[in-house]
């Protein structure tokens, strides 16, 4: 345990690669899902059409898609023998951030459009009595929606950042290339190197605690808004 504190105090170099790696992949791939997620969000929550049924409920079971299963059919798909074989993305962070966009995408677009879909049900009479356009009216919401939406996009970091199934296949646990913290510990478990495990699990529970304090000061601020 004191080695363990030891490498996270003095900044350990592979300490520091596989963190660093760990956030890259993850915050990339949260911010892909964010546009993607909140216009499809949007999108289910303020337009009616026909299938609409079908897709929020295809959206809201894929929330619940296990990692193993995306890691297994992007790396179907990024294989030499698979239709994206030809880009050569297979066991790079390339391949880890589409695995992770898969995955949290879902979420996020679930989650946004039922904060949007609240908000709009709220102040429906007043933008119809404004005769506001659609893009307007969806700016008018997701403004006010802004602090929920900050939220959304936190809760689907914190999925990606603990992922260890999908990454493990798609990125092949690479040593100085594709080792991030949740495959990184499952390694050196494995190997009997306790040390880096559990500096490496400090440093990824300072992470979820990090942004769970995050959340829950978003979702204070939200309320003090909503009550002023």
């Amino acid at each position: 345990m004191r080695l363990a504190v030891t490498l996270v105090a003095t900044g350990d170099s592979d300490v520091l690669e596989i963190v660093l790696l760990s956030l890259r992949v993850s915050l990339t791939a949260t911010l892909i899902a964010c546009l993607i997620g909140f216009a499809l969000g949007a999108l289910l929550a303020t337009t009616r059409f026909t299938g609409r049924g079908a897709l929020l409920v295809l959206v809201n079971s894929l929330m619940g898609l296990p990692p193993v299963v995306v890691g297994l059919l992007v790396y179907l798909h990024l294989s030499r023998a698979g239709p994206l074989g030809f880009l050569g993305l297979l066991y790079t962070p390339t391949a880890m951030i589409i695995a992770q966009t898969i995955l949290i995408t879902p979420i996020v677009a679930a989650l946004s459009r039922q904060v949007l879909e609240d908000l709009e049900g709220e102040y429906a009479e007043l933008l119809r009595s404004l005769c506001l356009g659609w893009p307007t009216r969806m700016g008018v919401l997701v403004w006010d929606a802004r602090f929920s939406l900050l939220t959304v996009a936190l809760a689907g970091f914190g999925r990606a950042i603990a992922e260890v199934g999908a990454v493990m296949i798609v990125g092949g646990n690479i040593d100085h290339l594709t080792r991030v913290m949740t495959t990184a510990i499952a390694l050196e478990t494995s190997k009997g190197d306790l040390a880096l495990a559990l500096a490496l699990g400090m440093v990824l529970l300072a992470i979820a605690i990090s942004v769970n304090a995050l959340v829950m000061s978003l979702r204070t601020t939200a309320a003090r808004q909503a009550n002023a």
